[in-house]
């Protein structure tokens, strides 16, 4: 019997095929003003002929859409601080597994190559904190000394690693990526002399203060040009930047409803990354098998020898158990994991409901007096400042650079801030006393799952905990994420 759904989906691909076809064409001619594109002869507006985006290395797509938020459970310390709510996440891109050991070493080792004789600091921040594995009462001093550089431990997630750490090696590897980018696109050749501030970044590259070596370059079509251009953003060969997944990307993702739903209707409300309650697969071959690796109780992080439970005292490799139905592994257990977010105990209740996060801090490029982009810092990374409080005096979808407070932390954006007199908007110490009523701060940012070392409680992708922004701990790693242009599916 003929499947309508299949079918219906099958022609609206024709159909947007079809589109595509007469509307990215070299040879198209303009709806507008009837001119060819892509023709020198005419101006040479350039449309390029890239109708998707590609997809970067280690990521896969995870299709957006509707889901409920929040707590799946009762939280047994009696916090609040995740009441359900509906959400509408956008399609993106995310790491298939955590970063690991061997991921962070590659990145460690470029360090090294390109800034560690001038600038030896800059590799001895982005280090991982090897001495989270230390416990006063616990022999783990082997562990300080091997876990990040043992070969054994290559494909195990990278720990000890901050918030501002993860951050740091998300903007590499965009930089890296598109680099590999231009050089399989035949714009560039491998260069591996960079030192310095000669080395290869996107924003500076778009902004034509890296050449690099270059093999053929970009036709110019603009009959004013030079006849070899850099390539622009717009011509689609470039990636957007990997990041941090924010905590709603994270949770959605984690939850893969998209093997759980039927017709618009999300068929069972998962407590976990999979159906049911219970921590064992149901798979035949396997039953009975713990499909992630958590704390089963007091004491007992493995099992019994002969016949261990999740097989793992510590963290497991980044591809082991299940994965879950976008095919990410560990979204439950093994690392709990760093995403974008400020922890604000009512953030549920303030953000949007389309893509919600908070964190945002509005910025610019700094600008030189004439204008133009000003000329890249020592490492090579063009700078960037706040945007100024003319420049949001006219919005009206925001009015300052750091919108991180928003409702939540500054009296400006709240009634108190009438009767108390206080229109300070960066007042966060008002609400937020640190280390005497509370741990939050601005530096407080969100950490999602649980890890090997947590009870089954924490493995529910609706859970929230926080961590200062530059501490690290041997139970939190982290994996990237990346926008996804043009349409959803």
């Amino acid at each position: 019997m003929l499947n309508i759904k299949h079918l219906f989906s099958f022609v609206i691909g024709i159909a947007t095929i079809a589109i595509l076809t007469t509307s990215c064409g070299k040879n198209e001619t303009s709806r507008t003003t009837g001119w060819d594109y892509n023709n020198p002869e005419n101006g040479g507006f350039e449309v390029a002929d890239v109708p998707n985006q590609i997809a970067g290395p280690g990521l896969i797509l995870i299709e957006g859409g509707t889901f409920t938020m929040g707590a799946t459970e009762e939280n047994p310390f009696y916090e609040w601080d995740n009441p359900p709510r509906k959400v509408t996440v956008s399609s993106f891109y995310m790491d298939q597994t955590e970063v690991s050991n061997l991921d962070y070493l590659e990145y460690i080792y470029w360090l090294n190559r390109v800034y560690g004789e001038d600038f030896p600091l800059v590799v001895q921040q982005a280090l991982p904190d090897t001495l989270v594995w230390r416990d006063k009462l616990a022999y783990n001093e082997p562990l300080v000394n091997t876990y990040f550089r043992h070969p054994s431990y290559h494909n195990y997630p990278v720990v000890g690693v901050t918030w501002l750490q993860a951050n740091d090696y998300a903007s590499w590897r965009t930089d890296r990526v598109n680099e590999n980018q231009l050089i399989e696109a035949g714009i560039l050749d491998f260069d591996p002399d960079q030192r310095g501030a000669n080395n290869f970044n996107t924003d500076a590259y778009l902004a034509g203060q890296y050449e690099g070596l270059v093999n053929e370059g970009k036709e110019d079509l603009d009959p004013n040009g030079t006849g070899i251009r850099n390539v622009r953003f717009e011509d689609g060969i470039l990636l957007p930047n990997y990041r941090l997944p924010t905590e709603a990307e994270w949770e959605y993702a984690a939850l893969g409803l998209v093997g759980n739903t039927l017709y618009n209707r999300v068929v069972e409300r998962r407590t976990y990354p999979w159906n049911g309650t219970g921590v064992r697969t149901d798979e035949t071959k396997y039953y009975g098998s713990f499909v992630a690796n958590f704390k089963r109780g007091r004491g007992d992080y493995m099992g019994v020898a002969g016949n261990l439970n999740d097989g793992s005292d510590l963290p497991g490799p980044v591809g082991s158990y299940w994965p879950n139905d976008y095919g990410l592994y560990n979204m439950a257990g093994n690392v709990s994991e760093w995403v974008l977010d400020i922890y604000r105990p009512m953030s549920h209740q303030d953000v949007a409901d389309y893509n919600p996060f908070r964190g945002n801090i509005f910025t610019n490029k700094v600008k030189d007096v004439n204008g133009g982009i000003a000329d890249k810092d020592s490492l090579g990374k063009i700078r960037y400042e706040e945007i100024t409080a003319e420049e949001a005096a006219n919005r009206k979808n925001y009015r300052k650079a750091n919108n991180v407070n928003y409702r939540d932390g500054d009296y400006q954006s709240t009634i108190q801030a009438d009767w108390l007199g206080n229109d300070d908007p960066e007042s966060t110490s008002a609400m937020y006393e640190y280390g005497v009523t509370t741990l939050i701060s601005d530096k407080a940012r969100v950490v999602k799952g649980g890890s090997w070392k947590d009870g089954v409680y924490y493995l529910s992708p609706g859970v929230r905990r926080y961590l200062n922004e530059d501490e690290g701990s041997s139970t939190i790693g982290f994996r990237c994420a990346m926008i996804k242009v043009g349409s959803s599916k």
